[in-house]
């Protein structure tokens, strides 16, 4: 049985879902399974992470075991998912 990937959500993500953590364990294969197990979770959640084409949102970052990823890309049993908020400047 695949070890369940862990998963780290930025604070201003969690603070709009309440009882959500900053980190939680999900069973997922890929990015897009692990946000619909976030969605189960706290009902929302996917719409905050993904647009409506489906895609990441433009001010997000999802990193796998530090590679930056997108929903298709997959994540090892056990690995690591990473979710920040993208950083602007001028």
């Amino acid at each position: 049985m695949p070890e369940p990937v862990s998963v780290l959500l930025p604070d201003a993500l969690v603070r709009l879902f309440p009882g959500a953590s900053r980190h939680v364990e999900v069973e997922a294969g890929t990015v897009a399974e692990a946000i619909a197990a976030l969605d189960r979770l706290w009902p929302g959640m996917a719409d905050r992470l993904c647009d409506s084409t489906p895609a990441i949102r433009r001010h997000l970052n999802i990193f796998v075991d530090g590679e930056q990823a997108r929903l298709h890309s997959a994540i090892p049993s056990g690995g690591e998912m990473l979710v920040m908020t993208a950083m602007s400047g001028g």
